[in-house]
């Protein structure tokens, strides 16, 4: 877990925290390998986020998660590389797969 003082934290950053940004590689491969068969996967997976979205930074995802249940925000409130690798799935959901939400 991401908690306690600078050292802990600095210690557990790359140790068991979930970094929402990698979501994005994740499901464009997941869409490569399964194509339109793997599409109701990569919109859960997406989709997912927007009760995040609207929890701690309004229309954000913050920039690491506790790798356990309930996967408590940590870090930063707003991880701008984060939210980008949502919106770019939903376009490549949009635009090559025809999804729309």
């Amino acid at each position: 877990i991401y908690a306690g003082g600078q050292e802990q934290r600095d210690s557990a950053y790359h140790q068991g925290p979930v970094w929402p940004w990698l979501t994005g590689p994740f499901c464009e491969a997941w869409l490569r390998v399964y194509g339109s068969q793997g599409v109701a996967k990569v919109e859960s997976i997406i989709y997912s986020f927007e009760e995040v979205m609207n929890e701690h930074g309004i229309s954000t995802i913050s920039e690491i998660y506790d790798g356990d249940p309930p996967h408590a925000p940590r870090g930063a409130v707003s991880q701008a590389w984060s939210v980008a690798e949502i919106l770019r799935i939903i376009d490549i959901l949009e635009k090559q797969y025809s999804v729309k939400r």
